[in-house]
C-alpha cells in the first residue's frame, strides 16, 4: 500500500464525503493504483476531471500513483483554456453533441430546441449509452455517476439540477454553449436537422387559424411534422434568447 494526499476542486466536491470537502486529506491506495481509479473509488466520475496534477505536473489517468504523491483534481475550466496542459483525454471533441439517458427526456428536447445534436430513448440501456458515446464522440448527460464511471465513457456531464430548465441552464453554463446555439434548427421529437417550407406545400394539412395567421413554417424529413411560431415558439424563444443573448451581445 502506499498514501498519498487528495484535494479536489470546486464542484468536485459535491462527490465527496463531507468530512472530505475542500480540503486535503491523505488516503491509503493500492500500490498499483492509478489516479483514475483512486478518483472513482473517491466517488468522483472521471468524465467530471478536466486537470489533474500529480506534485504539480498534469499527468493522464492512467499514472501511477506513488508514496507520498500529492494529486489535485480539478473540474472543467469554463474562463481559462488549459488545452496545453491537458494530459487526461487523448483528443478534445470536435463537434458538441449529446446522448442522455432515460431520465434526461425534459432536458434532451430543450436541448434540441436550441439546436444541439441530442439522442435519447428512454429505453437505452447503460451498455447503450457507453456504446453510442464511444462510437459517436457524444457527452453523456445524466445523474448517475456510476454510469459515468464506465471506461467507454470519456467526455461527460454530471447534472446536478432537477428540472428541466434549470438542467439546461447549468449544462450551458458549465460546457459554455450559448455561441453554439443554433435554437429551432432541430425537430424536437426525433433530433433531425428542419428546413424551412413553402407554405403552399402544407396548407391543406394546417389547422384553419393557424393557416390564416402564419406565413413561415419548417418541417422534418424524419417524422414529417410541421412547425411554426406560434404561442408555444414564442415562450420557448424567451427561454433560449436569456441562455444565449449574452454570448451574442
Amino acid at each position: 500500500m502506499v498514501t498519498a494526499t487528495f484535494r479536489f476542486y470546486e464542484e468536485l466536491n459535491d462527490f465527496l464525503a463531507r468530512e472530505r470537502r475542500g480540503r486535503e486529506f491523505s488516503c491509503r491506495c493500492a500500490r498499483m493504483a492509478t489516479t483514475k481509479h483512486m478518483i472513482e473509488a473517491l466517488g468522483v466520475p472521471h468524465t467530471e476531471v478536466d486537470l489533474v496534477l500529480v506534485n504539480g505536473e498534469s499527468v493522464g489517468f492512467e499514472t501511477l500513483l506513488h508514496d507520498g504523491d500529492r494529486v489535485s483534481v480539478f473540474p472543467q475550466f469554463e474562463a481559462l483554456d488549459i488545452t496545453p496542459l491537458l494530459r487526461v483525454r487523448e483528443r478534445a471533441l470536435r463537434v458538441t453533441r449529446f446522448v442522455a439517458d432515460a431520465h434526461m427526456g425534459g432536458l434532451a428536447h430543450l436541448l434540441r430546441m436550441t439546436g444541439f445534436d441530442t439522442l435519447y430513448d428512454n429505453r437505452f440501456r447503460d451498455d447503450e449509452i457507453e456504446r453510442i458515446a464511444g462510437a459517436q464522440g457524444r457527452i453523456v448527460l445524466t445523474r448517475d455517476r456510476e454510469l459515468l464511471k464506465r471506461r467507454g465513457i470519456t467526455h461527460g456531464c454530471y447534472v446536478r439540477a432537477l428540472r428541466s430548465a434549470q438542467q439546461l441552464r447549468e449544462v450551458f453554463d458549465r460546457l459554455d454553449l450559448a455561441r453554439g446555439a443554433r435554437p429551432f434548427t432541430r425537430c424536437l421529437d426525433c433530433n433531425t436537422p428542419l428546413h424551412e417550407i413553402d407554405k403552399s406545400l402544407v396548407a391543406s394539412s394546417l389547422p384553419e387559424r393557424v393557416r390564416e395567421r402564419y406565413q413561415r413554417f419548417s418541417t422534418c424529413d424524419a417524422c414529417r411534422r410541421v412547425f411554426w411560431e406560434g404561442s408555444h415558439w414564442q415562450r420557448m424563444r424567451a427561454m433560449v434568447d436569456e441562455l444565449v443573448t449574452p454570448a451574442q451581445g
